[in-house]
Protein backbone atom coordinates (compact mmCIF):
# COMPACT_ATOMS: atom_id res chain seq x y z
CA UNK A 1 0.00 0.00 0.00
CA UNK A 2 1.68 3.28 -1.07
CA UNK A 3 2.12 5.98 1.53
CA UNK A 4 0.20 9.15 0.59
CA UNK A 5 2.37 12.21 0.12
CA UNK A 6 2.17 14.10 3.42
CA UNK A 7 1.03 17.70 3.55
CA UNK A 8 4.06 18.89 5.49
CA UNK A 9 3.97 22.52 4.42
CA UNK A 10 1.04 23.32 6.72
CA UNK A 11 1.96 25.61 9.61
CA UNK A 12 1.84 23.47 12.71
CA UNK A 13 0.39 25.06 15.81
CA UNK A 14 2.64 23.42 18.37
CA UNK A 15 3.58 24.64 21.80
CA UNK A 16 5.66 27.83 21.56
CA UNK A 17 5.48 27.59 17.74
CA UNK A 18 7.64 24.46 17.58
CA UNK A 19 7.29 21.89 14.85
CA UNK A 20 8.09 18.33 15.84
CA UNK A 21 9.94 15.81 13.69
CA UNK A 22 10.21 12.21 14.90
CA UNK A 23 12.93 10.14 13.25
CA UNK A 24 11.49 6.63 13.46
CA UNK A 25 14.08 4.66 11.47
CA UNK A 26 13.16 1.68 9.35
CA UNK A 27 14.40 -1.90 9.40
CA UNK A 28 17.72 -1.38 11.12
CA UNK A 29 20.29 -4.09 10.44
CA UNK A 30 21.68 -3.53 13.95
CA UNK A 31 18.47 -4.99 15.34
CA UNK A 32 18.36 -8.15 13.22
CA UNK A 33 16.60 -10.54 13.78
CA UNK A 34 14.19 -8.46 15.89
CA UNK A 35 13.17 -6.18 13.04
CA UNK A 36 11.87 -7.36 9.68
CA UNK A 37 9.80 -6.17 6.75
CA UNK A 38 6.73 -6.99 8.85
CA UNK A 39 8.01 -5.35 12.06
CA UNK A 40 9.99 -2.13 11.50
CA UNK A 41 11.99 -0.69 14.36
CA UNK A 42 9.27 1.80 15.38
CA UNK A 43 6.84 -1.06 16.05
CA UNK A 44 9.17 -3.20 18.19
CA UNK A 45 7.31 -3.88 21.43
CA UNK A 46 8.35 -2.45 24.78
CA UNK A 47 6.14 -3.99 27.48
CA UNK A 48 3.79 -5.11 24.70
CA UNK A 49 3.48 -1.61 23.20
CA UNK A 50 5.28 -0.31 20.10
CA UNK A 51 8.35 1.67 21.15
CA UNK A 52 7.14 4.63 19.08
CA UNK A 53 4.09 4.94 21.36
CA UNK A 54 6.31 6.14 24.21
CA UNK A 55 7.54 9.15 22.22
CA UNK A 56 4.07 9.92 20.87
CA UNK A 57 2.54 9.95 24.33
CA UNK A 58 5.43 11.91 25.79
CA UNK A 59 4.84 14.61 23.18
CA UNK A 60 1.08 14.45 23.65
CA UNK A 61 1.53 15.06 27.39
CA UNK A 62 3.41 18.28 26.51
CA UNK A 63 0.55 19.30 24.18
CA UNK A 64 2.73 18.72 21.12
CA UNK A 65 0.19 17.01 18.90
CA UNK A 66 1.08 18.04 15.34
CA UNK A 67 3.90 15.76 14.30
CA UNK A 68 5.93 14.65 11.29
CA UNK A 69 7.09 11.04 11.58
CA UNK A 70 9.94 10.21 9.20
CA UNK A 71 10.34 6.52 8.37
CA UNK A 72 13.06 4.91 6.25
CA UNK A 73 11.53 2.87 3.44
CA UNK A 74 8.11 2.93 1.79
CA UNK A 75 6.94 -0.40 3.23
CA UNK A 76 8.01 0.48 6.77
CA UNK A 77 6.33 3.88 6.46
CA UNK A 78 3.08 2.24 5.35
CA UNK A 79 3.08 -0.08 8.37
CA UNK A 80 3.96 2.68 10.84
CA UNK A 81 1.39 5.04 9.32
CA UNK A 82 -1.30 2.37 9.45
CA UNK A 83 -0.65 1.68 13.11
CA UNK A 84 -0.62 5.37 14.05
CA UNK A 85 -3.90 6.06 12.23
CA UNK A 86 -5.59 3.32 14.24
CA UNK A 87 -4.00 3.89 17.64
CA UNK A 88 -4.08 7.70 17.72
CA UNK A 89 -7.18 8.60 15.71
CA UNK A 90 -8.60 11.91 17.00
CA UNK A 91 -5.71 12.29 19.46
CA UNK A 92 -2.78 13.41 17.31
CA UNK A 93 -2.28 14.94 13.88
CA UNK A 94 0.55 12.91 12.38
CA UNK A 95 2.00 13.14 8.89
CA UNK A 96 4.16 10.15 7.90
CA UNK A 97 6.97 10.79 5.42
CA UNK A 98 8.91 7.98 3.76
CA UNK A 99 12.59 8.64 3.01
CA UNK A 100 15.20 6.41 1.38
CA UNK A 101 16.98 3.92 3.61
CA UNK A 102 20.57 4.46 4.77
CA UNK A 103 20.51 8.26 4.47
CA UNK A 104 21.35 8.73 8.15
CA UNK A 105 19.47 10.79 10.70
CA UNK A 106 20.62 14.09 9.24
CA UNK A 107 19.70 12.85 5.77
CA UNK A 108 16.22 11.95 6.97
CA UNK A 109 15.83 15.41 8.48
CA UNK A 110 17.21 17.01 5.32
CA UNK A 111 14.54 15.21 3.28
CA UNK A 112 11.73 17.07 5.07
CA UNK A 113 13.58 20.25 6.09
CA UNK A 114 12.18 22.36 3.25
CA UNK A 115 8.66 21.71 4.57
CA UNK A 116 9.47 23.16 7.99
CA UNK A 117 8.14 26.65 8.68
CA UNK A 118 8.14 27.21 12.44
CA UNK A 119 10.80 29.33 14.14
CA UNK A 120 12.17 26.31 16.00
CA UNK A 121 12.14 22.58 15.36
CA UNK A 122 12.02 19.81 17.95
CA UNK A 123 13.70 16.64 16.64
CA UNK A 124 13.14 13.41 18.56
CA UNK A 125 14.36 9.89 17.98
CA UNK A 126 11.46 7.45 17.64
CA UNK A 127 13.29 4.86 19.76
CA UNK A 128 13.50 7.11 22.82
CA UNK A 129 11.86 5.90 26.03
CA UNK A 130 11.97 8.60 28.67
CA UNK A 131 9.97 10.76 31.05
CA UNK A 132 11.73 14.09 30.50
CA UNK A 133 9.14 16.65 29.32
CA UNK A 134 10.05 17.90 25.83
CA UNK A 135 8.49 21.21 26.81
CA UNK A 136 11.31 21.74 29.32
CA UNK A 137 13.91 21.37 26.56
CA UNK A 138 11.91 23.73 24.33
CA UNK A 139 11.67 26.31 27.10
CA UNK A 140 15.43 26.19 27.72
CA UNK A 141 16.05 26.59 24.00
CA UNK A 142 13.84 29.67 23.81
CA UNK A 143 15.17 31.20 27.01
CA UNK A 144 18.73 31.17 25.68
CA UNK A 145 17.74 31.93 22.07
CA UNK A 146 19.89 28.94 21.18
CA UNK A 147 20.89 27.50 17.84
CA UNK A 148 20.60 23.98 19.21
CA UNK A 149 19.66 22.61 22.61
CA UNK A 150 20.40 18.95 23.36
CA UNK A 151 18.86 16.79 26.04
CA UNK A 152 21.56 15.09 28.12
CA UNK A 153 20.69 12.29 30.52
CA UNK A 154 22.30 9.93 32.98
CA UNK A 155 22.26 6.37 31.57
CA UNK A 156 19.87 3.99 33.36
CA UNK A 157 21.39 1.83 36.05
CA UNK A 158 21.40 -1.92 35.68
CA UNK A 159 18.72 -3.48 37.86
CA UNK A 160 19.11 -6.57 40.00
CA UNK A 161 20.14 -9.65 38.06
CA UNK A 162 18.53 -13.07 38.22
CA UNK A 163 21.71 -14.80 37.06
CA UNK A 164 22.18 -16.63 40.33
CA UNK A 165 22.44 -16.35 44.10
CA UNK A 166 25.73 -14.48 43.93
CA UNK A 167 24.01 -11.63 42.08
CA UNK A 168 21.53 -10.96 44.86
CA UNK A 169 22.00 -7.78 46.80
CA UNK A 170 24.44 -6.17 44.39
CA UNK A 171 24.16 -2.44 44.05
CA UNK A 172 22.90 -1.01 40.80
CA UNK A 173 25.64 -0.02 38.43
CA UNK A 174 25.71 1.87 35.18
CA UNK A 175 25.26 -0.32 32.16
CA UNK A 176 28.42 -0.85 30.16
CA UNK A 177 28.65 1.04 26.91
CA UNK A 178 30.46 3.75 25.04
CA UNK A 179 30.28 7.05 26.91
CA UNK A 180 29.87 10.44 25.31
CA UNK A 181 32.51 13.06 26.12
CA UNK A 182 30.79 16.38 26.78
CA UNK A 183 32.31 19.74 27.67
CA UNK A 184 30.14 22.26 29.51
CA UNK A 185 30.66 25.80 30.73
CA UNK A 186 30.70 26.53 34.46
CA UNK A 187 26.92 27.08 34.53
CA UNK A 188 26.35 23.70 32.82
CA UNK A 189 24.02 25.38 30.36
CA UNK A 190 26.23 25.70 27.27
CA UNK A 191 27.80 22.97 25.15
CA UNK A 192 31.47 23.64 24.46
CA UNK A 193 32.68 20.26 23.28
CA UNK A 194 31.02 17.01 22.21
CA UNK A 195 32.45 13.71 21.09
CA UNK A 196 30.40 10.55 20.89
CA UNK A 197 31.56 7.41 22.62
CA UNK A 198 32.16 5.59 19.35
CA UNK A 199 34.49 8.35 18.18
CA UNK A 200 36.33 9.05 21.43
CA UNK A 201 40.09 8.72 21.21
CA UNK A 202 42.83 8.32 23.76
CA UNK A 203 43.77 11.94 23.22
CA UNK A 204 41.07 14.61 23.21
CA UNK A 205 42.01 17.82 21.42
CA UNK A 206 40.29 20.84 22.96
CA UNK A 207 40.37 24.02 20.81
CA UNK A 208 42.12 26.87 22.60
CA UNK A 209 39.32 29.18 21.51
CA UNK A 210 36.95 27.29 23.80
CA UNK A 211 39.20 27.67 26.82
CA UNK A 212 39.72 31.34 26.09
CA UNK A 213 36.06 32.10 25.48
CA UNK A 214 34.55 30.04 28.29
CA UNK A 215 37.16 30.66 30.95
CA UNK A 216 36.64 27.17 32.34
CA UNK A 217 35.21 23.93 31.05
CA UNK A 218 33.86 20.84 32.76
CA UNK A 219 34.43 17.54 30.98
CA UNK A 220 31.70 14.97 31.64
CA UNK A 221 31.67 11.29 30.77
CA UNK A 222 28.59 10.38 32.80
CA UNK A 223 25.99 11.83 30.42
CA UNK A 224 24.58 10.60 27.14
CA UNK A 225 23.02 12.45 24.24
CA UNK A 226 19.36 11.38 24.32
CA UNK A 227 18.66 12.27 20.67
CA UNK A 228 16.11 14.92 21.57
CA UNK A 229 17.07 18.32 20.15
CA UNK A 230 15.63 21.76 19.62
CA UNK A 231 17.01 23.60 16.57
CA UNK A 232 16.62 27.11 15.21
CA UNK A 233 15.03 26.39 11.86
CA UNK A 234 16.85 28.89 9.66
CA UNK A 235 20.31 27.78 10.75
CA UNK A 236 19.33 24.12 10.62
CA UNK A 237 18.14 24.47 7.04
CA UNK A 238 21.25 26.44 6.02
CA UNK A 239 23.66 23.87 7.43
CA UNK A 240 21.80 20.89 5.95
CA UNK A 241 21.76 22.59 2.54
CA UNK A 242 25.39 23.72 2.60
CA UNK A 243 26.89 20.58 4.17
CA UNK A 244 25.67 17.53 2.25
CA UNK A 245 28.41 15.43 3.88
CA UNK A 246 26.62 15.70 7.24
CA UNK A 247 24.77 12.38 7.67
CA UNK A 248 24.28 11.98 11.41
CA UNK A 249 22.72 14.49 13.79
CA UNK A 250 24.67 13.23 16.80
CA UNK A 251 28.01 12.48 15.15
CA UNK A 252 28.13 15.26 12.53
CA UNK A 253 25.52 18.01 12.85
CA UNK A 254 25.66 18.80 16.58
CA UNK A 255 29.50 18.66 16.76
CA UNK A 256 29.66 20.93 13.70
CA UNK A 257 27.42 23.52 15.35
CA UNK A 258 29.33 23.28 18.64
CA UNK A 259 32.64 23.83 16.83
CA UNK A 260 31.19 26.64 14.76
CA UNK A 261 29.74 28.67 17.64
CA UNK A 262 33.15 30.25 18.27
CA UNK A 263 33.77 31.21 14.67
CA UNK A 264 34.54 34.83 13.88
CA UNK A 265 33.66 34.73 10.20
CA UNK A 266 32.56 32.57 7.32
CA UNK A 267 34.74 32.39 4.25
CA UNK A 268 32.98 32.64 0.87
CA UNK A 269 33.01 28.86 0.46
CA UNK A 270 31.51 28.41 3.96
CA UNK A 271 34.74 27.08 5.47
CA UNK A 272 34.86 27.62 9.19
CA UNK A 273 37.42 30.16 10.39
CA UNK A 274 37.96 29.67 14.12
CA UNK A 275 40.52 30.32 16.79
CA UNK A 276 41.36 26.63 16.52
CA UNK A 277 42.64 27.07 12.97
CA UNK A 278 44.78 30.01 14.07
CA UNK A 279 46.07 28.93 17.45
CA UNK A 280 45.83 25.17 17.41
CA UNK A 281 44.36 22.98 20.13
CA UNK A 282 45.06 21.98 23.68
CA UNK A 283 45.49 18.23 24.00
CA UNK A 284 43.93 16.31 26.85
CA UNK A 285 45.67 12.98 27.23
CA UNK A 286 43.30 10.08 27.57
CA UNK A 287 43.85 6.51 28.64
CA UNK A 288 41.81 3.39 29.09
CA UNK A 289 41.16 4.40 32.69
CA UNK A 290 40.64 8.10 32.23
CA UNK A 291 37.03 7.94 33.42
CA UNK A 292 38.30 6.87 36.81
CA UNK A 293 41.01 9.52 36.78
CA UNK A 294 38.51 12.27 35.93
CA UNK A 295 35.16 10.94 37.13
CA UNK A 296 33.20 14.18 37.16
CA UNK A 297 35.05 17.21 35.93
CA UNK A 298 38.22 18.78 34.64
CA UNK A 299 38.37 22.53 35.21
CA UNK A 300 40.64 24.85 33.31
CA UNK A 301 41.64 28.09 35.05
CA UNK A 302 39.68 31.14 33.86
CA UNK A 303 41.44 33.46 31.43
CA UNK A 304 39.00 36.17 30.44
CA UNK A 305 35.27 36.61 30.16
CA UNK A 306 33.60 36.30 26.75
CA UNK A 307 30.14 35.30 25.60
CA UNK A 308 30.10 31.64 24.53
CA UNK A 309 28.60 32.16 21.12
CA UNK A 310 29.67 32.98 17.60
CA UNK A 311 28.29 35.46 15.12
CA UNK A 312 27.66 34.29 11.58
CA UNK A 313 28.33 36.38 8.52
CA UNK A 314 24.63 37.33 8.38
CA UNK A 315 24.75 38.63 11.98
CA UNK A 316 22.93 35.71 13.58
CA UNK A 317 24.49 34.23 16.71
CA UNK A 318 25.30 30.55 17.14
CA UNK A 319 24.73 29.31 20.65
CA UNK A 320 24.70 25.63 21.67
CA UNK A 321 22.93 24.74 24.88
CA UNK A 322 22.28 21.69 27.02
CA UNK A 323 19.33 20.62 29.10
CA UNK A 324 20.58 18.16 31.71
CA UNK A 325 17.83 15.94 33.03
CA UNK A 326 17.60 15.11 36.71
CA UNK A 327 19.21 11.83 37.70
CA UNK A 328 15.79 10.65 38.84
CA UNK A 329 14.50 10.74 35.26
CA UNK A 330 14.52 7.66 33.05
CA UNK A 331 16.01 8.01 29.58
CA UNK A 332 17.13 5.26 27.21
CA UNK A 333 17.17 4.52 23.49
CA UNK A 334 16.24 1.25 21.86
CA UNK A 335 19.21 1.30 19.51
CA UNK A 336 20.66 -2.18 20.08
CA UNK A 337 19.58 -5.69 20.93
CA UNK A 338 20.98 -5.26 24.44
CA UNK A 339 18.96 -2.07 24.89
CA UNK A 340 15.79 -3.84 23.73
CA UNK A 341 16.06 -6.35 26.57
CA UNK A 342 17.14 -3.78 29.14
CA UNK A 343 14.34 -1.34 28.39
CA UNK A 344 11.67 -4.02 28.38
CA UNK A 345 12.78 -5.14 31.83
CA UNK A 346 13.08 -1.56 33.10
CA UNK A 347 9.56 -0.50 32.17
CA UNK A 348 7.98 -3.42 34.02
CA UNK A 349 10.26 -2.75 36.97
CA UNK A 350 11.71 0.51 38.22
CA UNK A 351 10.28 2.56 35.34
CA UNK A 352 6.79 1.07 35.24
CA UNK A 353 5.25 4.56 35.41
CA UNK A 354 6.11 4.92 31.73
CA UNK A 355 3.79 2.10 30.68
CA UNK A 356 0.54 3.25 32.25
CA UNK A 357 0.10 -0.20 33.81
CA UNK A 358 -0.51 -0.76 37.51
CA UNK A 359 1.65 -3.23 39.40
CA UNK A 360 -0.07 -6.05 41.26
CA UNK A 361 0.51 -6.85 44.91
CA UNK A 362 3.27 -9.18 43.70
CA UNK A 363 5.03 -6.24 42.01
CA UNK A 364 4.34 -7.58 38.52
CA UNK A 365 1.89 -7.05 35.65
CA UNK A 366 -0.36 -10.00 34.77
CA UNK A 367 -3.22 -9.43 32.34
CA UNK A 368 -6.59 -10.61 33.75
CA UNK A 369 -7.05 -12.97 30.79
CA UNK A 370 -3.66 -14.69 31.28
CA UNK A 371 -3.63 -18.15 32.90
CA UNK A 372 -0.96 -20.23 34.63
CA UNK A 373 -0.92 -23.64 36.24
CA UNK A 374 -0.17 -25.08 39.64
CA UNK A 375 3.15 -24.20 41.30
CA UNK A 376 3.96 -21.65 38.56
CA UNK A 377 5.53 -18.43 39.79
CA UNK A 378 5.55 -15.04 38.04
CA UNK A 379 8.20 -13.04 39.86
CA UNK A 380 8.50 -9.31 40.56
CA UNK A 381 9.30 -7.06 37.60
CA UNK A 382 7.64 -9.44 35.14
CA UNK A 383 4.83 -9.04 32.63
CA UNK A 384 2.43 -11.68 31.32
CA UNK A 385 0.40 -10.48 28.37
CA UNK A 386 -3.20 -10.83 27.30
CA UNK A 387 -4.42 -14.37 26.61
CA UNK A 388 -1.10 -16.09 27.39
CA UNK A 389 -1.06 -19.47 29.11
CA UNK A 390 1.62 -21.22 31.17
CA UNK A 391 1.55 -24.82 32.36
CA UNK A 392 2.48 -26.25 35.76
CA UNK A 393 5.75 -25.67 37.61
CA UNK A 394 6.96 -22.79 35.43
CA UNK A 395 9.15 -19.93 36.65
CA UNK A 396 9.31 -16.45 35.13
CA UNK A 397 11.87 -13.97 36.52
CA UNK A 398 12.53 -10.40 35.33
CA UNK A 399 11.00 -11.15 31.96
CA UNK A 400 8.28 -9.95 29.62
CA UNK A 401 5.91 -12.44 27.98
CA UNK A 402 3.77 -11.13 25.15
CA UNK A 403 0.20 -11.77 24.10
CA UNK A 404 -1.37 -15.16 23.31
CA UNK A 405 1.72 -17.25 24.04
CA UNK A 406 1.41 -20.97 24.78
CA UNK A 407 3.99 -22.17 27.28
CA UNK A 408 4.14 -25.75 28.55
CA UNK A 409 5.12 -27.13 31.94
CA UNK A 410 8.49 -26.98 33.71
CA UNK A 411 9.62 -23.99 31.66
CA UNK A 412 12.04 -21.44 33.12
CA UNK A 413 12.27 -17.94 31.63
CA UNK A 414 14.88 -15.61 33.11
CA UNK A 415 15.92 -12.08 32.03
CA UNK A 416 14.23 -12.59 28.68
CA UNK A 417 11.63 -11.09 26.36
CA UNK A 418 9.09 -13.32 24.64
CA UNK A 419 6.98 -11.60 21.98
CA UNK A 420 3.45 -12.45 20.82
CA UNK A 421 2.06 -15.83 19.72
CA UNK A 422 5.16 -17.80 20.75
CA UNK A 423 4.89 -21.52 21.55
CA UNK A 424 7.30 -22.99 24.11
CA UNK A 425 7.01 -26.70 24.84
CA UNK A 426 7.71 -28.53 28.10
CA UNK A 427 11.06 -28.41 29.86
CA UNK A 428 12.64 -25.43 28.08
CA UNK A 429 15.17 -23.13 29.73
CA UNK A 430 15.41 -19.58 28.38
CA UNK A 431 17.92 -17.15 29.85
CA UNK A 432 18.96 -13.69 28.64
CA UNK A 433 17.23 -14.23 25.30
CA UNK A 434 14.71 -12.57 22.97
CA UNK A 435 12.15 -14.71 21.15
CA UNK A 436 10.24 -13.02 18.35
CA UNK A 437 6.61 -13.57 17.42
CA UNK A 438 5.23 -16.87 16.10
CA UNK A 439 8.38 -18.81 17.00
CA UNK A 440 8.22 -22.36 18.31
CA UNK A 441 10.61 -23.89 20.82
CA UNK A 442 10.11 -27.63 20.95
CA UNK A 443 10.53 -29.52 24.19
CA UNK A 444 13.73 -29.33 26.28
CA UNK A 445 15.34 -26.50 24.31
CA UNK A 446 17.99 -24.48 26.16
CA UNK A 447 18.71 -20.90 25.10
CA UNK A 448 21.27 -18.61 26.70
CA UNK A 449 21.84 -15.07 25.36
CA UNK A 450 20.18 -15.82 22.02
CA UNK A 451 17.84 -14.00 19.65
CA UNK A 452 15.21 -16.03 17.83
CA UNK A 453 13.66 -14.48 14.73
CA UNK A 454 9.96 -14.43 13.92
CA UNK A 455 8.46 -17.77 12.90
CA UNK A 456 11.61 -19.76 13.64
CA UNK A 457 11.33 -23.35 14.89
CA UNK A 458 14.00 -24.78 17.23
CA UNK A 459 14.26 -28.57 17.34
CA UNK A 460 13.70 -30.42 20.59
CA UNK A 461 16.61 -31.13 22.90
CA UNK A 462 18.98 -28.59 21.32
CA UNK A 463 21.11 -26.09 23.20
CA UNK A 464 22.14 -22.68 21.85
CA UNK A 465 24.35 -19.97 23.29
CA UNK A 466 24.94 -16.43 22.00
CA UNK A 467 23.34 -17.18 18.64
CA UNK A 468 20.96 -15.31 16.32
CA UNK A 469 18.54 -17.93 15.03
CA UNK A 470 16.43 -16.64 12.18
CA UNK A 471 15.29 -17.12 8.63
CA UNK A 472 17.08 -14.85 6.21
CA UNK A 473 14.66 -12.55 4.48
CA UNK A 474 14.59 -12.54 0.71
CA UNK A 475 15.92 -9.36 -0.83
Amino acid sequence: MPVPAPDLSRKMGSVMNFQVVILAGGTSKRLFPLVSKDVPKALLPVANRPVLSYVLELLEASNLKDLIVVVAGEDAAARVGGWISQAYLDRLHVEVAAVPEDVGTAGALRAVAHHLTADDILVVSGDLVCDVPPGAVAATHRRHEATVTALLCTPPAAGPSEAGPSAAGKDKTKRPGLCDIIGLDSSRQFLLFVESGGQAKKELRIPRSILGAAGQMEIRSDLVDAHLYAFRRTILQDVLDQRPEIRSIKHDLVPYLVRSQLRYELSPNCEVQTEETRNGSAALQNSNSWQQQIPASLLYPPQHSMDVSGRRADGSVLKCCAYIASKSKYCARLNSIQAFGDINRDVVGEATHLTGYTLSSHNNIVHPSAEYGAKTTIGPHCMLGEGSQLGDKCSVKRSVVGRHCRIGSNVKIVNSVVLNHVTIDDGCLIQGSIICSNSHLQERVTLKDCQVGAGYVIASGTEHRTEALAKREKA
